[in-house]
């Protein structure tokens, strides 16, 4: 089969839509099938052929409702590259991206098999959007498939409501093959956590909306000692620790005087972790309760083993449709505790091997951690050895039997093959 997957960004970029298009693309090459992939157009991409998907880039960012970076003739070239190849099938990945949105009022004119992964609409709910989710309730009809993440989360309770009949639900899921413990990085003597340490793990990007600073006030709050709490998460800026720690400050002082401007400034969550880092290093905490907080940005190979070496994985995060972190969490034979986001709880009765932090909505939709519930509630979670234990095997059981990449790809494969059939 001649397969297109269109998805915002692509390798060398790294975030959760990406893994999951690169993980599905190079297992249907593996299978022996074409596998293109289209997407914007990267500096740091050394190569249009990665690991034997073909890459096609266009010099395209943005979304529907907020405008396209783009001149127009670039928008035409990826209509035209739709329209005009011979592809099979052709799966859009994500909602509210250009590579989609684009992609939306044409599909009655693209003569491919037409599948859609809507990820979990998160601006579902937001009224500058209305006009595009009214549009959705005809877009949606024209795909021959639409993917769903998981059986009871906003975009298929949306799609079910509008009366699209054309349904499948096929999960997230992790790589088997990465999540093999070799034992040739001691992550505890490369970071300089001490050994007999307890490690909590959160992995999530500097993005305001994975929970850094909940995880933190968790971890503050939590009766335990001799514990690290391990942030990892890429940074999504260039300056140095350094320059960070200095903006952090300058915005802080531009607080002071909020009154008197009529403006209020908010430092960026890679600042915000990064002092409570630093603050961490002279704290009562660290110096009498021996409780250390980490903030890195890790190579893939390095937060793998992270995972392999942590005890839990702290993920209070604020909006999600189905979290691949968790997935991992089962692959690393990692116990985890999250927030009830996205599809948390229905992942929970999934695999059995985690628990729900005790959570609130917030006014815009967002959910927050109610943390002292939520630090009593890691304090008894890591201290249950025989729990944990359980937790890991039971995830991993289930991970190896339902939740590999492999498998994923091929309930993909099964779809794509049986639609061209008919």
């Amino acid at each position: 089969m001649k397969i297109l997957h269109t998805v915002e960004s692509y390798d060398p970029a790294s975030h959760g839509m990406q893994q999951v298009v690169k993980q599905l693309s190079e297992r249907l090459v593996k299978a022996g099938h074409s596998v293109t992939v289209a997407t914007r157009f990267d500096s740091n991409r050394k190569s249009l052929n990665i690991n034997g998907v073909e890459i096609v880039e266009f010099k395209i960012s943005g979304k529907d409702v907020t405008g396209y970076n783009a001149d127009n003739l670039e928008i035409e070239r990826y209509k035209n590259f739709l329209l005009n190849s011979d592809f099979d099938v052709i799966t859009n990945f994500a909602a509210q991206q250009w590579a989609t949105d684009i992609a939306l009022p044409i599909l009655d004119k693209i003569k491919a098999v037409k599948v859609f992964v809507p990820t979990g609409f998160s601006e579902l709910n937001n009224p500058k959007y209305s006009s595009y989710f009214e549009s959705m309730k005809t877009w949606m009809k024209n795909y021959d498939m639409n993917f769903f993440l998981s059986n009871d989360y906003q975009d298929i309770n949306f799609a079910r409501t509008i009366g699209v009949q054309n349904i499948k639900i096929i999960p997230n899921g992790a790589s088997a093959e990465e999540f093999v413990k070799d034992g040739s990085i001691n992550i505890k003597k490369k970071l300089g956590i001490p050994e007999e340490h307890s490690l909590i793990l959160h992995v999530g990007s500097h993005t305001g909306l994975k929970g850094h600073k909940e995880a933190i006030k968790i971890f503050k709050k939590a009766r335990i000692k001799k514990t690290t709490l391990l942030i990892v998460g890429n940074s999504t800026h260039n300056d140095s620790k350094l320059n960070y720690l200095l903006k952090f400050i300058l915005k802080y002082t531009a607080n002071l005087f909020s009154n008197v401007t009529g403006k209020s400034f908010f430092p960026a969550c890679y600042i915000s972790c990064t002092f409570n880092s630093f603050i961490n290093k002279i704290s009562f905490d660290k110096i009498f309760n021996k409780k250390q907080l980490l903030v890195k940005n890790l190579s893939r190979k390095d937060t793998v083993a992270a995972y392999m070496e942590a005890d839990v994985f702290l993920f209070p995060s604020n909006i999600e449709c189905s979290p691949l972190v968790l997935f991992e969490c089962m692959a690393s034979k990692t116990p985890f505790l999250a927030t009830n986001v996205g599809n948390v709880k229905e992942i929970i009765g999934w695999c059995h091997s985690g628990q729900l932090l005790p959570t609130l909505l917030l006014y815009n939709g967002l959910k927050i951690a109610e943390l002292n519930e939520s630090a009593d509630v890691l304090m008894k979670f890591i201290s249950d050895k025989k729990m944990l234990e359980e937790y890991a095997n039971d995830g991993f059981s289930i991970f190896i039997e339902k939740y590999t990449w492999e498998k994923i790809a091929m309930q993909y494969e099964c779809f794509y093959a049986e639609s061209l059939k008919k």
